[in-house]
């Protein structure tokens, strides 16, 4: 089979792919070291008000971990982030000057909003190396990305890369013989050659062994600092270690933040413990 035969045998059309998308990235301005801001936002869906007056704020190159029970509107505020959902009311901006809820989802992600699923979304036919060429940001053809050399720039860093997610003895390996945690950090691979400012990560540890854990905390921290990261996350062990004693700890619930701040108040806040901790 052929590497384009096997790329439109494993695309999903559903997908929003930020490497497929034109490049018409608009102007992003962090002058004020804010890189997000959702401010008054809710949504319903049949009655049910899946997010309700939420105010969040991602500084530029922070790493934020967001924890909360099942139905607390996790999915729903990155959702709303990438544009797959639009609020009934409130607004979302990506620097001072970008207005997330006038663009749609290849427009959001062309912006420099990379978001990874709970599941891996990798190409399993092609191999790791073919898998970060071809999420490549630059703007060759798609269809003809595997008979163009890449230029020295590219080349270092697609090796950069593949070192970051310590994945440079499975280079030629097919990504579909990769262990779960391994598929995990080639998708981090993947949309981190799309080089954007923030990166939302869902669950990324559901699934792994304490090692891969470890490993993938290692990585999320190396990130922070070149790029904003946002953690949505239910293992409380893998969270205290990724949020350390430094780093910021939101409590969803309901819709809204509960408790916000460094993961030794938010363990001790009362209404944490109710709501989710004391669960």
């Amino acid at each position: 089979m052929s590497i384009i035969t096997a790329l439109e045998h494993v695309v999903d059309r559903e997908h929003v792919y930020p490497f497929l998308v034109p490049k018409q990235a608009p102007t992003l301005d962090v002058s004020h070291k804010v890189l997000l801001y959702l401010e008054g936002i809710s949504v319903s869906f049949d009655g049910f008000k899946a997010i309700n007056d939420l105010n969040l704020y991602i500084n530029d190159g922070e790493l934020r971990c967001i924890i909360g029970p099942n139905g607390a509107g996790k999915t729903t505020m990155m959702d709303i982030i990438t544009g797959k959902t639009r609020p009934d009311c409130g607004s979302a901006w990506f620097g001072q000057t970008i207005d997330l809820l006038a663009m749609d989802e290849p427009a959001i992600a062309q912006a420099g909003i990379g978001r990874k699923f709970q599941k891996p979304t990798v190409f399993e036919e092609l191999s790791v190396w073919e898998n970060l060429e071809l999420a490549m940001a630059d703007d060759r053809d798609v269809w003809s990305i595997f008979n163009a050399r890449l230029n020295s720039e590219q080349s270092s860093m697609l090796l950069e890369t593949i070192e970051l997610i310590g994945l440079q003895e499975n280079a030629k390996m097919p990504a579909g013989r990769l262990s779960h945690g391994q598929k995990q950090w080639l998708e981090i691979g993947m949309l981190l050659m799309q080089k954007p400012r923030l990166l939302l990560v869902d669950e990324p540890v559901a699934g792994m062994t304490h090692q891969e854990m470890d490993r993938t905390a290692e990585l999320l921290i190396s990130l922070a600092g070149r790029h904003s990261v946002v953690v949505v996350e239910h293992d409380m062990d893998f969270v205290r270690n990724l949020a350390g004693d430094d780093r910021t700890v939101t409590v969803l619930h309901q819709g809204s933040v509960l408790s916000e701040g460094r993961m030794s108040k938010v363990q001790q806040d009362p209404k944490v413990v109710e709501v989710y901790l004391g669960e």
